[in-house]
């Protein structure tokens, strides 16, 4: 068929499973509490007050700027308003970012093990990348960014390993790319790890990511947003108002304006997560796991004996999911998300019976 050289073909990103029914899942990151009390009532008074009639504001196009959720994050961040630039989940923003700040023919560069949306943006949009290998230990060799490039990407913690790299690591790769912008992924930045907002005014060249759908409990929602400078993000919003001006719907606005306000809430759940991967760390261990020290909301573990694979296929079995790739350098690796108390201690039950029955 003809049309089909026409057709932009990628390989897509393969997202973690979605499994149905009464499971343990610990698979894609997700929060394992309910979102603010905010956020239920403000969407009760939604339902009430502002979309039965009339009056409602699901008739109208939604405000362009996210104005009432920008306002929101201006307050809660300390960062001004036009230092701040909002899209419907982390992946939307990054990917606009790819669109916008990697528009060149050197390649933009980033770890080879890492969130693996990367290499299909870049070849969507046919911008040229270089993987730059981890160290034994998963760790950045901070080198390999000195070199030539259109652009850099790194997420801090990284995913799937889970650590963090330090903020004078990031300035270096920063002073060392004054013509590259630098975009800092931090979708798991509040379970631990220092964030690199301080540095938006520092460093013009810088963009740091952030999510709702982890730490503030609104996978659902799909709201992310990115910081820097006032130029940065004015470039960025010139791309999204020529791809589609209302990205974000009326609904998603107000409820995550609510949850960002609720700093208590947040601040609360997050410590709960927090305890309870300390917790698990320790089962593990006991367990004869090794891993990095995670300062994510999960944990990058191999066992010294048992197979990641066949750990995977028998907790599956159990109805507890947690990931497993079938790649180099990681295929003996599970990715483990902290759920409750009660869902972590009975994966540490589960893993005991596997480990202990294993021949």
């Amino acid at each position: 068929m003809s049309w089909e050289n026409n057709v932009r073909k990628v390989v897509p990103y393969v997202a973690g499973e979605q499994p149905e029914g009464k499971v343990i899942k610990l698979n894609t990151n997700e929060f394992p509490y309910a979102p603010s009390p905010m956020v239920a009532t403000r969407i009760y008074d939604l339902a009430e007050n502002e979309i039965k009639d009339e009056t409602s504001m699901l008739r109208k196009y939604p405000n362009t700027n996210s104005d009432n959720l920008v306002n929101a994050l201006s307050e809660v961040y300390n960062v001004d308003r036009d230092k701040i630039f909002v899209g419907v989940g982390s992946d939307d923003v990054l990917a606009l970012s790819f669109l916008t700040f990697f528009n060149s023919d050197k390649p933009v560069l980033f770890p080879d093990i890492t969130y693996s949306f990367y290499d299909v943006w870049a070849s969507l949009f046919k911008i040229p990348f270089e993987i730059q290998p981890l160290k034994d230990d998963f760790t950045i060799n901070k080198e390999d960014y000195f070199k030539t490039n259109g652009g850099i990407i790194i997420p801090n913690p990284n995913a799937p390993t889970g650590i963090m790299e330090s903020r004078e690591m990031f300035e270096e790769i920063l002073k060392k790319n004054p013509d590259s912008v630098v975009i800092v992924d931090e979708a798991y930045v509040d379970f631990g790890a220092d964030s690199m907002l301080p540095l938006i005014d520092k460093y013009d060249n810088l963009l740091v990511v952030q999510t709702f759908s982890k730490s503030r409990a609104l996978a659902g929602l799909r709201i992310g947003v990115a910081f820097g400078n006032t130029k940065l993000i004015s470039f960025l919003k010139d791309v999204k108002y020529s791809f589609n001006s209302y990205t974000i719907n009326y609904p998603a606005i107000e409820i995550a304006t609510a949850a960002c306000r609720d700093t208590d809430y947040w601040k609360e759940t997050v410590a709960k997560v927090i305890k309870t991967r300390e917790w698990t760390k320790t089962k593990l261990k006991e367990l004869g796991f090794e891993f990095a020290d995670s300062k994510a909301n999960f944990i990058f573990a191999s066992h010294k004996t048992v197979p990641a694979e066949h750990i995977f296929t028998a907790l599956k079995e159990k109805d507890i999911y947690v990931r497993f790739w079938n790649k180099a350098r990681i295929s003996n690796h599970l990715r483990i998300t902290i759920g409750t108390d009660a869902e972590m201690e009975e994966l540490i039950k589960s893993l005991k019976e596997i480990i202990e029955n294993y021949a």
